[in-house]
């Protein structure tokens, strides 16, 4: 492996030598981000914790251009802008003025565990007391019901009594959840959040989601963490969602579906998952796409105000 310490820079001298501890917040793309949380939290907390960047990334060795290709913007006869990626470990401050610090950008194509060692390095010089990563994951549940979550750590007192609605699966790995397992195995503390977004909005920003993987991270971290701005858009959200269901009969009645399945799974029914309770009939994969495609269309397709994914 390449020297881990080459794949960053500080942004300044006093960065590497005096650690300011916290706990840091990861938001780096993964395989599967239901309901764009990792980006909604992220961009959340910039906007209202005061960033000043700590470290870059040599993005050039970690992300395939080729495969995401960044936009530009071309004016009539020049170019005239370029949206660069770049990975960025910013520190922040709460609303007590405690320090935290925030790593975002897109999940690293390539050389994952030397990015691993290198996010670690950094853990030590900073003195980082706690790691906590979050994303969204797509379930079988209806948006007029609690948000649910799935709690992971590397030690099980991180998350004290939580359940899973899993069992052993095999799954998808992702940058956030590699660094998660090396950080276990080395015996670092880190905590994860995996918030229940239903299916059908798996493809839109799903605020509500994203305030829930705020309260999670105030939860297990003791900071003080505006949430103003979350909940703004959580309503806009729910407004616009509830208008689209109740103008398309066909919706409804597959959210009223999901509504039952749900009430009866916690009213503590033998269940063999969490979506379908016993003897229950839910409609397939492909047949749930085709019933929500034009749903998810019209939700697309509206003004930025009304518009669920903003």
């Amino acid at each position: 492996m390449q020297n881990p310490s080459d794949l960053f820079r500080f942004e300044s001298d006093a960065d590497a030598d005096v650690p300011r501890s916290g706990v840091l917040v990861v938001a780096v793309g993964s395989f599967i981000d239901a309901g764009k949380i990792q980006s909604l939290l992220g961009d959340h907390l910039v906007e209202s914790g005061d960033p000043e960047t700590v470290a870059t990334f040599d993005i050039d060795q970690l992300v395939d251009y080729r495969d995401r290709r960044p936009t530009m913007i071309f004016d009539r006869n020049r170019w005239d802008g370029y949206d660069d990626p770049a990975i960025l470990l910013r520190r922040l401050t709460d609303r007590d003025g405690r320090l935290y610090y925030l790593l975002t950008g897109p999940e690293p194509d390539f050389q994952w565990e030397r990015l691993v060692e290198a996010v670690r390095e950094l853990i030590d010089r900073l003195d980082v007391s706690l790691v906590v990563t979050v994303h969204g994951i797509p379930m079988g549940v209806p948006h007029t019901r609690p948000i649910g979550m799935t709690s992971h750590a590397t030690d099980p007192e991180l998350i004290g009594e939580a359940r899973s609605p899993f069992g052993r699966v095999q799954v998808p790995a992702s940058f956030p959840a590699l660094l998660e397992y090396r950080l276990g195995e080395a015996g670092q503390r880190a905590v994860g959040f995996a918030i229940h977004v239903p299916h059908y909005l798996a493809a839109s920003e799903f605020a509500e989601g994203a305030l829930a993987a705020l309260n999670a991270v105030v939860d297990a971290t003791g900071l003080s963490l505006p949430n103003d701005g979350l909940v703004e858009k959580a309503e806009v959200n729910r407004r616009a969602i509830a208008a689209e269901v109740e103008d398309n009969d066909e919706v409804k009645a597959i959210v009223e579906a999901l509504e039952q399945q749900y009430d009866a799974f916690m009213r503590g029914q033998q269940a063999p998952n969490l979506w379908v309770p016993e003897g229950s009939q839910i409609p397939s994969a492909d047949q749930l796409g085709a019933e929500f495609e034009d749903f998810l269309r019209t939700i697309s397709d509206d003004d930025e105000g009304d518009d669920p994914a903003r």
